[in-house]
């Protein structure tokens, strides 16, 4: 999670296809893979690691500026760079579009600020599974198609496992804030598509991401102070930027110009086990059975939810 990576807004629809995907630019939905089609799974699954190992280097980062500090270093470096990238307009647009990015880079600053409050409290691999359902229950809401239900109730039996019957083994606040981060992911999805179909490229996301790093400044000033200002900390947080951000971007940039963005979907549901291995590596959180369980059954609600909503749209086009 998906963690929570800044994801770049496209011309798309607002009815999300897919769980754990934001439209991205150019995509379209993608066209069949072709035969190279793992050189793109393979961009996105780069992805997919850079964005968890640099969760995980963030909760390392964690005790020299807290949680609130390594979300506004990794926000400013990430608003500078995709400022650099993108250079966007900011004149010519509409009160509409403004009120747009600015909902937008609010939602990115919420999404990334409740992420990091809840790693900092519960292991990586679950808070990552928890956050996952907030685009599940959406893509769930979104479809209305009774077998939806099936993959509701497969998610649920993953967070009813996960809490131990009642999450007495994970802490009560970490539960919430992972939670909470989930419902930002979805309206993350809503206010993506909404901020694509206004700006052009990656414009809006780059001027969102000012919008989130401005806003979350406060924050990490008041709880890290001069702190921010360390350079060995500085380094890190933009390392953190670079991984969980900036690199994430560019890879899936790349591999949805040949990839269909239903795979990508797919690839994207693996998310909550990629952070499992990656808090397990660098963070020596090692999961229960239990617990490995529950994320697989996640995952697998959400793979399912995905062929479900993609099949749903090809019968659409076949009527």
């Amino acid at each position: 999670m998906n963690t929570p990576s800044a994801v770049p807004s496209s011309p798309a629809s607002a009815t999300p296809v897919a769980p754990v995907m934001a439209p991205l630019p150019g995509t379209g939905g993608g066209s069949p893979a072709r035969r190279g089609g793992l050189g793109p799974v393979g961009l996105v699954l780069a992805g997919g690691v850079s964005v968890q190992f640099g969760g995980a280097l963030a909760v390392t980062l964690m005790p020299r500026t807290g949680a609130l500090g390594v979300v506004t270093l990794r926000l400013l470096v990430a608003a500078i760079v995709l400022m650099v990238i993108c250079r966007p307009k900011v004149r010519g647009h509409s009160r509409a579009d403004w009120r747009t990015v600015v909902l937008f880079g609010l939602t990115m600053a919420a999404m990334n600020g409740l992420f990091y409050q809840s790693v900092a409290r519960i292991p990586l691999g679950p808070a990552v599974t928890l956050e996952v359902l907030g685009p599940l229950v959406l893509s769930v809401a979104v479809s209305r198609r009774a077998l939806n239900l099936l993959w509701a109730g497969l998610a649920l039996g993953g967070v009813f496992l996960l809490g131990g019957g009642g999450f007495g083994s994970l802490d009560g606040a970490g539960v919430a804030f992972a939670l909470s981060a989930g419902a930002m992911w979805a309206a993350y999805i809503v206010f993506s598509a909404r901020t694509g179909r206004r700006f052009p490229q990656a414009d809006g996301l780059a001027l969102a991401m000012v919008v989130a790093a401005v806003a979350f400044l406060p924050l990490g000033i008041a709880e890290s102070g001069t702190r921010l200002l360390d350079p060995t900390t500085a380094a890190l947080g933009a390392a953190v930027a670079v991984l969980s951000s900036v690199l994430p971007y560019t890879l899936e940039l790349l591999a949805l110009r040949r990839l269909p963005a239903s795979t990508f979907a797919v690839l994207m549901s693996l998310e909550p086990a990629v952070a499992a291995t990656a808090g397990f590596l660098v963070l020596h959180q090692a999961l229960s059975a239990t617990e490995a369980l529950a994320i697989a059954l996640v995952i697998a609600a959400s793979m399912g939810a995905v062929r479900t909503q993609v099949g749903r749209g090809r019968a659409k086009d076949a009527g």
